[in-house]
């Protein structure tokens, strides 16, 4: 087992690239076996999550074949199985995809009961709901989700809640479903928009992704095609956030600036400076910000996966905050690690009161979940002495490189193997 050990106090300055967007290279790589002639995806995320579903879709015979680091080519006309195996599901959620677009294809497709980060409760009901309006059956039996149909066909189909998940899985069923289906409070984040303009590239008709209601008309086969992924929108907002509560000086390159109004408000109104430019952001700040409010909701509102870093900088900020979570029920797991580090938080449900300290100190933590190690990480950027972070394997399912590329921007940081003593103590030596 690996861990993060941090020297904080530094701030950090340069320029960093933003990877892919994790949450719509999901989502495209399922979309990609729908087509029985090869599809090249470029700028793929070289994360954990990505990983696994590669391996998910070879295990059911697609051909994978890695052409570099963030490119890949996907055949999936030798797909011999419909099943996708526990063993790839437990690790990742997002491997429910597979459900939609094998429906979509196959008319019929199993999929085990989704794992991934534990924030909380993420239903799956609305993706059924779907699936059986689209025309399908579907039963929960031994743990796995199996989908049938004779036929697929276009319905109307109103989310009773905004889901990010349902709404990519309808749309993969739906584009090659017969006639016409209409997506009702469909959710609105860029990731959407971007599956839905790749199986436009493929030759489906998707129309209004990025609104509340897309609209499909499904076709009868999809062909191949080159595409490349959109920015991460959520790693940008990572290192917005860890250049403010630094006090540091970061261009943040390769992002989509629309994409991250939300964030940069917040910044703004705590009192860090935020420079929007064509293809990037300037974040710096050099004194202690000042408090505010967030409540997280569906996009273009506050993102749930930005809570755990905005509400540490909070932590460090003058005055009081309120952070409401509206999404996911239980994702304050972290608050109890930032309170070794000295923070101040009190939990309420679904509420978090913020007093802000002027300063933290370094400490043995443990990530949670995802979002909540990177906000662990920027904590170890700020406080004073060691800090040192378990359970990474957390951060690494989302973020490329993510010790790398802060370590480019100046900060005090390494992966180490958590059993090698002598490698903990080289680290402070390098750096005292």
């Amino acid at each position: 087992m690996e861990q993060y050990i941090i020297k904080g106090g530094k701030p950090l300055k340069g320029e960093v690239n933003i990877s892919g967007a994790k949450n719509a290279a999901l989502g495209i790589l399922a979309a990609a076996i729908m087509t029985d002639e090869t599809v090249t995806i470029d700028n793929l995320p070289d994360v954990r999550d990505i990983n696994v579903l590669l391996q998910a879709m070879e295990g059911i015979g697609a051909k994978v074949e890695r052409v570099g680091k963030h490119v890949v080519k996907i055949n999936g006309k030798g797909i011999s199985s419909i099943s996708i195996d526990y063993e790839y599901i437990r690790k990742i959620r997002a491997s429910y995809y597979l459900l939609g677009a094998l429906l979509g294809k196959y008319k019929k497709g199993q999929v085990a009961l989704p794992g991934g980060c534990n924030i909380g409760s993420r239903p799956i009901d609305q993706h059924i709901k779907g699936f059986k309006a689209l025309g399908a059956t579907v039963k929960i039996e031994q743990g796995m989700i199996d989908t049938n149909a004779e036929v697929l066909r276009g319905n109307h189909i109103y989310l009773d809640v905004v889901s990010v998940g349902a709404t990519i899985n309808i749309m993969l069923a739906a584009c090659m479903a017969e006639g016409k289906t209409l997506i009702e409070n469909a959710a609105k984040e860029p990731h959407i928009v971007d599956v839905a303009n790749f199986l436009n590239s493929m030759g489906a008709n998707v129309k209004g992704a990025g609104t509340d209601v897309i609209r499909i008309t499904g076709v009868q086969s999809l062909h191949g095609s080159e595409y490349s992924i959109i920015p991460d929108q959520i790693e940008a907002g990572t290192f917005m956030i860890a250049a403010a509560a630094t006090k540091g000086d970061v261009v943040i390159r390769n992002v989509i600036p629309k994409h991250l109004e939300a964030i940069t408000a917040k910044l703004e109104e705590m009192g860090a400076c935020v420079e929007e430019l064509d293809d990037a952001v300037h974040v710096f700040a050099n004194e202690r910000l000042g408090n505010t409010h967030v409540k997280t909701l569906p996009y273009p509102g506050f993102p749930t996966d930005m809570q755990p870093q905005i509400s540490m900088l909070l932590a460090l900020s003058k005055g009081t905050s309120i952070v409401t979570e509206s999404i996911f029920e239980n994702r304050f797991k972290y608050v109890d690690e930032l309170a070794r580090m000295g923070t101040n938080i009190k939990v309420e449900g679904n509420t978090a009161i913020i007093d802000g300290v002027e300063k933290i100190t370094g400490a043995v933590v443990s990530a949670p979940d995802l979002r909540a190690g990177a906000a662990l990480v920027v904590a170890g950027l700020v406080a004073e002495g060691y800090t040192v972070i378990d359970h990474i394997e957390y951060v690494e399912r989302g973020y490329e490189d993510f010790e790398g590329k802060m370590k480019a921007l100046g900060a005090h940081m390494d992966k180490v193997d958590m059993e090698d003593e002598r490698a903990i103590q080289k680290f402070k030596l390098k750096i005292s």
